[in-house]
């Protein structure tokens, strides 16, 4: 095995190299687009597995493209049993307010920007290019490795089935696409559709509701006419799983109406409730959904979509829940508090997923994670959803350092370079000590 001193030089060796062919992969704007032949989820993101090809058969690995879906480099020639690294290289929609071009690789004192430098094009071409390093150390695995890429991690993993259909799930592995340390959970998620009747002349006093709305984020700027006036809400994003780190846009909107007084009757009543129920109020406190458990935590809610229908509104809310409670418990409590009148819809549902902490593969890479950091390696469990959840047998394992948050899906999305070296380093040690013993 490799000690943790000759790793870190070879990776400080070819840092411009390294920088260079990350670039070539943030160039592509792999944002989903629409169905083509061989292309399931819109040109770019089709377009950018041949690149990560192109590039790992420079490297020296066996490479290619399964169902125009993932692709992968492997090394080794097991192509039945290997342990498994599943990154993603489809990125959110760019957006506004970057410094600079977002698909263009950008350094700034120590920290590059760029879409999907860490969401997740830069840890996943760290695992790739350590794997090269690795080689060309001269390490020989005994244990086949495979860097798989997807293409639709952001639009709900449709690529993993397309690529289990044709290629063995992994013994084991990993997705450099959450936290540190080990995350052995990950809290179900589910999302609701409330349909709220109303009267049609309440509803006359409300125009069309305009902006930003997406179940990736905490919506930040929006526009109504609410009894002829006009209003603008300025909020600010933060993923809809730390809604705690934004400010909510439509909950501004709802404090705004029932403070002014802007409305009266059934519409002030609806926004009344709403105000009550969700502003502020991130972990189903005001639902009665608080729920709790030592593993994972608190549940977590965020209204991330408000619009008129025939006949009402409709909100939808992205909940995450705790590892020991089931999607039933929290429907069961929602629709105990929620207007009357009122149906809820279930339009997203991904259980959670848990595995055994005291696995001993779960242990190496706890115990990489400590030794390279000198940070406590306890595997934890994460509200957010991965890889981990649709790929047999894989855990998520970083990116993100703790204390790090809320940077992913937003403008001058960042990673600093100590950052993105640290997970090279990281998961250098942990293929090695995987594939030599």
């Amino acid at each position: 095995m490799l000690d943790s001193a000759t790793i870190q030089a070879t990776i400080a060796q070819s840092r411009d190299e390294f920088v260079r062919d990350l670039a070539t992969l943030i160039a592509v704007p792999s944002v989903r687009g629409a169905k083509a032949p061989h292309a399931p989820f819109g040109q770019e993101p089709r377009r950018v597995l041949d690149v990560a090809v192109a590039l790992a058969t420079q490297y020296g690995f066996k490479a290619k493209v399964v169902n125009d879906a993932m692709a992968y480099a492997q090394w080794g020639d097991d192509d039945q049993h290997y342990i498994g690294i599943v990154g993603h290289l489809d990125v959110v929609a760019a957006g506004t307010g970057w410094t600079s071009d977002p698909f263009t690789l950008a350094e700034r004192a120590g920290r590059f920007y760029a879409r999907g430098i860490l969401d997740n094009k830069g840890p996943a071409f760290a695992c790739l290019f350590g794997m090269k390093l690795l080689k060309d150390l001269g390490v020989q695995p005994r244990r086949t490795v495979r860097m798989i890429f997807g293409s639709d991690e952001e639009s709900g993993s449709g690529d993993i089935p397309m690529y289990l259909a044709s290629e063995p799930a992994p013994t084991f592995g990993w997705t450099p696409d959450c936290k540190y340390p080990v995350v052995y959970g990950e809290r179900g998620i589910v999302n609701y559709r409330v349909t709220t009747s109303l009267p049609a002349a309440a509803l006359a006093e409300l125009g069309p509701i305009t902006g930003d709305q997406a179940k990736d984020h905490v919506p930040d700027d929006l526009r109504v006419t609410v009894a002829s006036q006009p209003l603008h809400v300025h909020g600010k994003r933060s993923p809809s799983n730390a809604p705690e780190l934004g400010v909510n846009a439509l909950t501004l909107l709802s404090q705004q109406i029932v403070s002014h007084h802007l409305v009266q009757g059934p519409l002030f009543d609806y926004f009344q409730w709403l105000d009550a129920s969700l502003r502020d109020k991130h972990h189903g406190e005001g639902l009665g959904i608080d729920f709790a458990d030592p593993d994972s935590g608190t549940l977590i809610v965020t209204p991330y979509l408000l619009e008129k229908v025939p006949g009402g509104l409709a909100l939808e809310l992205a909940m995450r829940y705790p590892v020991t409670f089931t999607e039933a418990q929290v429907t069961a409590g929602l629709e105990a508090h929620v207007p009357t009148g009122s149906t809820v819809d279930i339009v997203r549902s991904m259980p959670g997923t848990l595995h055994a902490k005291d696995d001993p593969f779960i242990q190496v890479l706890s115990d990489v994670y400590a030794e390279v950091t000198g940070l406590d390696g306890t595997p934890v469990t994460t509200t957010g959803a991965t890889y981990a959840r649709e790929m047999p047998n894989i855990i998520a394992f970083g990116p993100s350092f703790p204390g790090q948050k809320g940077i992913a899906h937003k403008e001058d999305e960042w990673m600093d370079e100590k950052d993105l070296i640290a997970n090279m380093t990281i998961y250098m040690t942990a293929i090695d000590r995987l594939v030599t013993n």
